[in-house]
């Protein structure tokens, strides 16, 4: 972890453990106890389990990372029942106030140790029951969404074959560290808007650094959820949000002159009303990885090229090819069963108009079975190779397609790169807006933070991410980089799949 971080734990430890300490050394004189036992971590808080005659191996479950914070807030809780207080806002107080109630209650001649055997005696009512209940249920299930895994469902078709929509998966937050959410004062359960009233379901009171415990990277080839890095703004109506990407819209409008385009939405703000969202709070997206920081990509004829070096296929990747069979009926069973293809779906299969000749949605290990069989003749990718402005970096430079990128360098942190007019367009975007600096270009000269300069060390690392739907998938080919303060976790299994009834052979399988 950096030292940042760490500085952060330090921080949160502060609050849970010696804040409270001040409160406790005179609650511990009321209860019959030494003070000073009270300003020793984890030692006071093995007196306090044995003034409540708690488990003393609560004391213990506090070693354990981060749910050990959560362990200590529930023996604060259960001490502070032994001066009857039983009450809901009370225990809020507790957990909520940093220490300052268990000054208060320490210090007041009118609150008095009742001990642990009043407490037993203690009936909550029913209602309290369910509060409780209530609240223990988020808590915890905010803990697991946050720290351990996520549920997540598969909106559109950008990953086929690998993930089909309505693939329901869990997403491990362990793969790469827990993320620390920007903005903590949040609705539980809810991502960004609350349903039905249309209005933001948190609030930027607080706002943290980007903070990640435990930091692993990125592997090439990983099905990795992220936040959509271009839906930092969003025209907030529907149809447009991350369906239409707010810069998309205001390229369009100004024919490729963002300014222009940028002060026609604003100035019709009825017609494109936009929000603009936090990291944490952008719209989720899966892609695969297919490099990573300081990998140079490469794409020919819809082949990717990782630092020179070709990258075959995954497995249930699909691109769309022209087969040539050799003349023979096509039976709907076998192209079904043997290829995945539905003989009906006109998205998967179409008649070009020359003898024999198909336009087909075949996976690669499909396309290698094909031929294999015999069915197919030759196959070859209906490639997407005419440059048309629509593909980052969005510029007169580098006259690139889907199907026909690069080479293109992936930011690494530290890494130094010496600015110039061509690459300008490529890192322009993660040096002021990721990065948060101030950029500009005059006279031929680059400025960052008012300084003349012709280099940048980079503060983070970057991805390149890549749907296996290669012709239906909007991606880094599209918007550019993933900054690694926008990666949610690892795509680790699908729970439920739904296509009309449950999808069973896709339960439970290992996402790869």
């Amino acid at each position: 972890m950096s030292s940042h971080q760490v500085l952060i734990l330090l921080l949160i430890t502060l609050f849970i453990f010696v804040l409270p300490s001040i409160g406790l050394y005179f609650m511990f004189r009321k209860a019959g106890e030494a003070g000073w036992k009270a300003l020793i971590p984890f030692f006071n808080t093995w007196v306090m389990m044995d003034i409540a005659k708690r488990p003393v191996f609560w004391v213990f479950l506090q070693f354990v990372p981060i749910v050990g914070w959560f362990v200590t807030l529930a023996i604060l809780i259960e001490f502070v029942k032994t001066f009857g207080k039983f009450r809901f806002y009370q225990h809020a107080l507790t957990v909520c106030t940093f220490g300052l109630y268990f000054a208060y209650v320490g210090l007041n001649s009118k609150d008095k140790f009742i001990g642990p055997e009043a407490v037993r005696k203690h009936k909550k009512s029913s209602a309290r029951e369910w509060i409780d209940a209530g609240v223990f249920a988020i808590v915890a299930a905010t803990i697991i969404r946050t720290f351990v895994f996520e549920a997540y469902t598969i909106p559109t078709p950008s990953m086929e074959k690998t993930l089909l929509v309505n693939d329901f998966l869990f997403v491990s937050k362990f793969s790469y560290g827990p993320r620390i959410p920007n903005t903590p004062l949040a609705m539980p359960f809810v991502h960004h808007t609350l349903p039905f009233v249309n209005v933001r379901s948190y609030v930027e009171w607080i706002r943290l650094p980007y903070i990640r415990w435990f930091p692993s990277p990125v592997r090439r080839n990983d099905v990795v959820v992220f936040n959509f890095p271009a839906g930092d703004t969003v025209i907030n109506r529907e149809g447009y949000q991350s369906e239409v990407p707010y810069y998309d819209v205001i390229r369009a409008l100004g024919n490729n002159d963002v300014n222009a385009g940028r002060q026609i939405v604003l100035n019709d703000p009825d017609e494109y009303p936009l929000i603009v969202r936090p990291v944490d709070k952008r719209e989720n997206y899966i892609k695969r990885c297919v490099a990573v920081a300081g990998d140079t990509l490469r794409i020919k004829n819809q082949v990717v090229y990782i630092n020179g070096k070709e990258t075959p296929f995954p497995p249930y990747s699909q691109t769309t090819y022209l087969v040539t069979t050799a003349g023979q009926a096509l039976d709907e069973n076998v192209l079904k069963e043997e290829y995945n293809i539905d003989l009906n779906n006109s998205e998967e299969i179409q008649q070009t108009g020359n003898p024999n000749q198909f336009r087909m949605l075949l996976t690669a290990s499909a396309k290698e079975r094909m031929l294999k069989s015999g069915l197919a003749k030759s196959i070859v990718p209906e490639l997407d190779t005419i440059a048309n402005g629509h593909v980052f970096p969005y510029d007169n430079i580098h006259h690139w397609s889907v199907d026909s990128y690069g080479p293109i360098w992936i930011p690494r942190k530290d890494a130094t790169l010496t600015l110039t007019s061509e690459n300008y367009s490529i890192y322009e975007r993660v040096i002021r807006t990721y990065e948060r600096n101030q950029l500009e270009t005059r006279n031929g000269k680059f400025y960052i933070n008012g300084q003349e300069t012709t280099q940048y060390t980079f503060k983070m690392d970057y991805y390149w991410m890549m749907g296996d739907n290669r012709h239906q998938s909007q991606d880094s080919r599209y918007w550019g980089f993933v900054p690694e303060d926008h990666v949610v976790g690892e795509a680790w299994l699908i729970w439920m799949s739904w296509d009309k009834g449950v999808r069973w052979n896709r339960l439970f399988n290992r996402i790869r």
